[in-house]
């Protein structure tokens, strides 16, 4: 798992132009950006090659044109706060191209300590088809590619999979750097014990994760709507909780994978249950089996409890998915409990998944938390074991 590839150290970027992929896929509405952590994670890397006597040509994708221009998705407001971010005495400019005449004329005349930012990489149709030949536009304005958007790098695109195999030298940028070292703290040769915290709808989508973590964990801490197909497969009541039937088999392998490899595999034993999906059901604190009209929406203060004291017990945490309906404020405490626990320790925590993340954010903790993953499904399939395209195309040590 560890980074066996050429990072910026190994590149002397005096006098020559980098194109850095970067991940601008902010939220963004009526031209607002929303939150801003993905152009900050950015700018350590920009900032490095322009020190080192380099340009740079910034490209992203925004949102999901489907190849298609839409006035919505331009990146100016990226490419605004990006100025900000880099301060006055940075150049940042934009246009609206990706890889046409402008867009070439553009890269040409980049001085050193100048930025450029590309418009929507996905404005292209052949971004998402990893076109060779838009590859091929693409290393035409650069002489180094520099990888920095692991949110994408489980993508084979154009600008994460066939430029870099195009344009060489192709190394990892900080940001990506920062990921992938993360992951050899957490399972390289991780100090344990190692839990796990796994959460989420469904089973189906966490399969594959939680088969590769029982290779890798001492202890798995099962929460959200996954944890009902677990608790039916073992025969125990869950009355109107989400299930997936057709996944029982699935459930019953891993708890016996789980206990034939030593590995301690924990399901919830009381539950936040209400009557209703909304805000404002009636709700309640029922342990062991759920009755007929009642849904589990969050874990109980039993199992919180329980979670909480294996997570001080441990040396390394990886955390992916909430523990209940976090979008709802009264399922979303036995989340946050993670959030505050990991806070307070001092063991090595590496956090990834949207509603982790927000919960992260929500109680105020970024500062205390080893590693926030910026990825969504690139931090995913990366506990699944996967390699990822976007990483597999840059140069080996």
């Amino acid at each position: 798992m560890s980074l066996a590839k050429q990072t910026l150290d190994s590149i002397d970027f005096a006098g020559k132009r980098a194109f850095v992929r970067v991940d601008f896929n902010v939220p963004l509405k009526d031209g607002v950006i929303g939150d801003d952590t993905r152009i900050r994670a950015a700018v350590p890397t920009i900032l490095a090659i322009l020190a080192s006597g380099g340009s740079v040509i910034a490209a992203s994708h925004l949102g999901r044109p489907k190849g298609k221009i839409v006035e919505d998705l331009h990146m100016d407001p990226v490419a605004e706060r990006l100025q900000t971010l880099l301060g006055s005495n940075i150049e940042v400019k934009w246009i609206h191209d990706v890889r046409g005449d402008l867009a070439k004329t553009a890269a040409a005349q980049l001085e050193p300590g100048q930025v450029l930012v590309l418009d929507n990489l996905r404005f292209e149709e052949g971004e998402t088809s990893n076109d060779s030949s838009m590859a091929a536009d693409l290393a035409s304005m650069a002489d180094v590619f520099v990888q920095d958007a692991f949110g994408t790098c489980h993508r084979a695109h154009a600008s994460t999979a066939g430029l870099p195999s195009t344009l060489k030298p192709a190394v990892a940028g900080k940001l990506l750097q920062n990921e992938i070292e993360a992951f050899d703290m957490a399972f390289g040769s991780p100090k344990r014990p190692v839990v796990a915290v796994v959460g989420g709808a469904k089973v189906s989508d966490k399969i594959v994760v939680l088969e590769s973590l029982l290779d890798k964990v001492d202890t798995v801490l099962v929460g959200g709507g996954m944890a009902y197909t677990f608790l039916a497969a073992a025969g125990i009541g869950i009355g109107n909780s989400l299930c997936e039937e057709d996944k029982f088999d699935v459930a019953r392998s891993i708890v016996e994978k789980a206990a034939a490899k030593g590995v301690e595999l924990l399901l919830p034993t009381d539950h936040l249950v209400a009557d209703n999906f909304a805000a404002d059901a009636n709700t309640q604190i029922i342990e062991g089996a759920l009755p007929d009209g009642w849904m589990g929406l969050d874990i109980g203060p039993e199992t919180t409890q329980t979670y909480s004291d294996k997570l001080r017990g441990a040396a390394t945490v990886v955390w992916n998915g909430p523990m209940g309906v976090f979008e709802l404020e009264p399922f979303s405490h036995g989340t946050s409990a993670i959030a505050l626990v990991l806070a307070e320790t001092d063991n090595l925590s590496v956090v990834g998944g949207g509603d982790s993340v927000a919960a992260i954010k929500k109680n105020q903790v970024e500062s205390r938390i080893t590693h926030i993953s910026t990825g969504g499904g690139a931090f995913l399939e990366m506990l699944e074991g996967k390699e990822l395209p976007g990483i597999a195309a840059l140069d080996g040590r």
